[in-house]
């Protein structure tokens, strides 16, 4: 992970204020010597006063950001090699919920050159600007470095036309058209007349016939088109049911904070959490989350959580809502989503662009969150159902529970 490139002293500056940010120090006293010494020196002499040790994972990152290049083509070079480190996981170090110095240390190292991409190269390194959007949310580092705008997926939901309603009635006109025909003969032709006026007569007779049958023609395919129209009609109309039937909007998500966190008395797989949803009393929840997340690192932590799901117990104990999580492509990493910047407890998550009253409290017979969660995914920080979105930090949407 090395790359070549000279030391820069703005950058350790950078670097000293990021890191005594993430460890809650004042960067004012180590910052007036930072130029006279090298990043790993200000690194230990900042960890000690924090109370913490040495970290070698750590320190191989330090020399990653200490030896990252100036060169515009190296940079881009080195960053497609990060890109290929944070594949498989969240964050450098750690358990990919809490950041470590690694993380603030690279993100000032690489920020000045991410900042500046374009949206055509930024989407050659999908991981890194997942991985710089996370940091810059999580460390909450608008005070220190610009913010990194990623472009949005647009949507636009289809619009179905009107149908249009076609006059049948050929037989009538037919016969509205003879009648006439009739009266226009005239009642008093002289005798060397006659034979005339009867051929022009049958002519014109022969040629309304012709136009009727024409017209017959005319309705048998408008008729056909009619019942296709129909047929298409219902097709849609029994769509749309089943669109509302799946209709995100009937899951009641709300933003909730995790009080606390425990391990399921009987189960190694399960945790169990005391979240709060702005109601009287806290909800208890069971998760399947034990061997991806530690307790400690859940408590305090906002989730996204589903509340109008039916209570019931996971192995004896009471569970009464699911936490919305998600993960990378083979599920090795899974944690829950974080709710939209700025979402007050309690507050109710929906997604742009659909309207709808959730269920009271969802039928577990009509398998109604089997059939709307394989909808939901997300992109960067984009949770989205069939192009509808609401903001959160992860990858792969689904449902955790036992």
């Amino acid at each position: 992970m090395a790359a070549n490139g000279s030391k820069n002293p703005t950058r350790k500056q950078l670097i000293v204020s990021i890191l005594c940010k993430h460890l809650s120090l004042d960067h004012k006293d180590f910052s007036s010597n930072a130029a006279e010494k090298d990043i790993k020196t200000l690194y230990s002499d900042i960890l000690k006063s924090s109370g913490k040790r040495s970290n070698d994972e750590v320190m191989k990152w330090i020399e990653f950001a200490e030896s990252f290049p100036a060169d515009s083509k190296a940079c881009f070079d080195v960053l497609i090699k990060l890109n290929e480190e944070l594949a498989t996981k969240s964050v450098l170090l750690g358990n990919g919920l809490r950041t470590s110095e690694a993380d603030v240390i690279v993100f000032s190292a690489v920020h000045s050159f991410v900042v500046g991409l374009a949206n055509l190269d930024q989407g050659k390194m999908p991981h890194v600007m997942r991985w710089m959007d996370y940091i810059q949310s999580k460390e909450a580092l608008g005070d220190l470095f610009g913010t990194i705008s990623l472009e949005k997926p647009g949507f636009e939901p289809p619009l179905h036309g009107a149908k249009s309603a076609v006059d049948s009635n050929a037989k009538k006109t037919v016969q509205s058209t003879n009648n006439a025909e009739k009266s226009e003969a005239p009642s008093n032709l002289k005798s060397g007349d006659a034979k005339k006026g009867d051929t022009a007569l049958q002519e014109k007779k022969k040629s309304v016939e012709t136009e009727a049958v024409d017209k017959d023609k005319t309705k048998k395919a408008v008729g056909d088109k009619e019942a296709g129209q129909e047929k298409k009609k219902s097709s849609e109309t029994a769509a749309v049911d089943k669109d509302k039937e799946l209709s995100v909007s009937l899951l009641n998500i709300q933003v909730g904070l995790i009080r606390k966190s425990w391990k399921h008395p009987s189960a190694d797989s399960l945790l169990v959490e005391e979240i709060d949803v702005g109601e009287a009393k806290l909800r208890q929840v069971v998760s399947g989350l034990a061997k991806y997340c530690n307790p400690d690192d859940l408590t305090n932590r906002r989730v996204a959580l589903i509340i109008n799901v039916k209570p019931g117990k996971l192995r004896d104990v009471m569970s009464e809502g699911l936490v919305l999580c998600a993960s990378n492509e083979d599920h090795t990493n899974v944690e829950p989503l974080l709710p939209p910047e700025g979402a007050k407890i309690g507050e109710r998550i929906s997604f742009s662009g659909i309207d709808g009253k959730p269920e009271d409290v969802l039928n577990p017979k009509k398998k109604q969150l089997e059939k709307i969660t394989p909808n939901l995914f997300t992109m960067t920080r984009v949770c989205h159902l069939q192009g509808y979105t609401i903001h959160d930090i992860c990858r792969a949407v689904h449902i955790i529970h036992s």
